[in-house]
């Protein structure tokens, strides 16, 4: 786990005029593959942290007055390829990281974030993409003081989808690549390999991996947990000291007269 982490630092590139010093907040992030239920989770925290007195800033992928709105509109006509999607998604992160994560930290917020740069390079692993090139584009982020990796089985997921939604998303199936006949066939293939692709990374980068197969209230009794460490104040190590040995001068002997 990376609690505790302090001050924050960047992965690779840091942003011009940017002094991580200067950021007292909490950069916190949920990530996992679509209809895992990170919004739940998120929407809970966000309230239970403000009950416990913390700003908060929620924000998350394609949210960025720069890059969100073209995004929304590109996904509805489906004229963009993978590349390119990639590449706008980095741009809306780039402008939330700027705009949105690194002012709300030097006030001092909590940010929660729905998914991080993990996600964007899941997906562009998912369609092929080279993995090194997607991370040296996103290593202007800033190294998060922990994230939360809520992690299904793909039959979790699709059982959610036809239980919640009742029906399977264009680009959470992963239709733009057409990895299966149908939306269903498509949808386990594409977040299968999500799935793998976090699983990967989970290791490189200090994941706290959550069960998310278990009852919500359960995996958010679990995150609260972690959450509420990462507040605690680092309990010093106490010493023991071996008992001191004074050591007097002897006493000269004083011989009869």
């Amino acid at each position: 786990m990376s609690e505790q982490r302090s001050p924050l630092e960047f992965y690779r590139d840091p942003l011009p005029g940017v002094d991580p010093s200067e950021l007292h907040g909490k950069l916190i992030v949920i990530e996992g593959p679509d209809a895992v239920g990170r919004t739940t989770q998120i929407t809970r925290l966000q309230a239970w942290l403000e009950n416990r007195g913390h700003a908060v800033l929620h924000t998350g992928m394609a949210r960025s007055a720069l890059a969100g709105k073209g995004i929304q509109q590109a996904k509805q006509g489906h004229t963009f390829g993978p590349l390119t999607m990639t590449l706008f998604y980095a741009t809306d992160f780039a402008d939330r990281l700027e705009n949105q994560i690194v002012p709300a930290l030097r006030a001092g917020f909590v940010v929660l974030t729905d998914r991080y740069i993990f996600s964007l390079f899941a997906r562009a692993i998912a369609r092929g993409e080279d993995r090194k090139w997607i991370e040296q584009v996103a290593g202007i982020a800033l190294v998060p003081h922990a994230i939360y990796y809520l992690r299904a089985e793909v039959k979790h997921l699709v059982s959610r989808v036809v239980v919640g939604r009742g029906a399977f998303d264009y680009w959470e199936s992963g239709m733009d690549m057409r990895f299966g006949a149908d939306m269903h066939e498509s949808f386990v293939k594409y977040q299968t390999r999500i799935t793998r692709a976090l699983d990967n990374m989970a290791a490189g980068y200090n994941f706290t991996v959550i069960d998310a197969s278990h009852s919500p209230d359960a995996i958010f009794a679990e995150l609260q947990k972690h959450i509420s460490a990462l507040f605690e104040a680092p309990k010093l190590k106490k010493t023991l000291r071996p008992p001191r040995t004074v050591v007097r001068p002897a006493r000269p002997i004083r011989r009869p007269r």
